[in-house]
């Protein structure tokens, strides 16, 4: 399965020490190229687990505001230098665009899997894309409650390694549209929201989106690009996000998880129980 590696490990059980195999999250560098033409320049590099890299970094270059349509992009494929062995061919995804050169970000990308919004001059600010809040979004909270086994359900190369952050996008339905997993929480959403901007899916106002680890700003950042009004996550949310959440109107739940959760913002969105009055009016 791409995404994994096997690697020996030494494992002490039972009192004792055994060799054995084991399989780890695969970690790997991927440079991210823009073409025009004979114009080449290089947005960065992040490190990511190989798979979905198209969608890496359309979701990148969407979320970053590179990017605004899927028709300004001609091809996404793997370099072609033959003067690059194999290996490091693998490790660069190129962009070709039908338009010139857009005004580099404000920040060289030189990203580990878990850094967002390092090397920013400031915060990235979902308002530069021109979005409005997202439209109004009955969710039933026990659909939601239901998610976090329906994600482990779906959570492949976790199971296998035990290493991987998801984002995962369901409809109003509660029902698994699609699912991205990586080392890099930022990449998982990465890899979602760029599948659905390749495919012409956005703006996602129908859908609720949650993630396996943390309400983190950039993520917010990420799901108020794509227009998503739920944002769910199994932990807890930072004060950014909240802050975040309540400003684009966005839902935001954390501590999701079996019988419970705590609602950040948006509350409006929740109905109550099934059988039970709503509390908050």
């Amino acid at each position: 399965m791409k995404g994994k590696a096997r690697v020996r490990v030494a494992r002490l059980e039972g009192g004792r020490w055994r060799e054995v195999r084991d399989e780890v999250a695969a970690e790997a560098p991927l440079e991210i190229r823009l073409r025009y033409r004979d114009e080449v320049a290089s947005l960065g590099v992040v490190l990511r687990t190989p798979g979905q890299d198209a969608e890496l970094a359309a979701g990148l270059l969407y979320t970053e505001g590179l990017l605004q349509d899927p028709k300004e992009v001609l091809a996404i494929a793997p370099c072609a230098d033959g003067s690059l062995p194999p290996e490091a061919r693998e490790g660069v995804i190129q962009v070709f665009l039908r338009h010139p050169l857009p005004p580099p970000p404000r920040r060289h990308l030189a990203l580990t899997a878990a850094c967002g919004a390092c090397g920013r001059e400031a915060l990235p600010d979902p308002g530069r894309l021109g979005l409005s809040p997202p439209p109004p979004l009955a969710v039933d909270p026990d659909l939601l409650l239901a998610l976090p086994e329906r994600l482990g359900e779906a959570q492949r190369l976790f199971r296998a390694t035990g290493g991987l952050h998801a984002a995962a996008l369901f409809d109003r339905e509660g029902r698994l549209v699609a699912l991205r997993e990586d080392v890099g929480r930022h990449n998982a959403l990465d890899k979602l929201i760029g599948w659905a901007f390749l495919q012409g899916k956005l703006p996602l106002h129908d859908h609720i989106l949650l993630v396996s680890g943390r309400a983190g700003y950039e993520l917010l950042v990420k799901a108020v690009a794509a227009g998503i009004p739920v944002f769910c996550a199994v932990s807890a949310p930072t004060s950014l996000a909240v802050a975040l959440a309540q400003a684009y109107g966005l839902t935001l739940v954390g501590f999701l998880r079996p019988g419970r959760m705590n609602v950040y913002a948006g509350r409006e969105r929740v109905g109550p129980p099934r059988g039970l009055p709503n509390p908050c009016g």
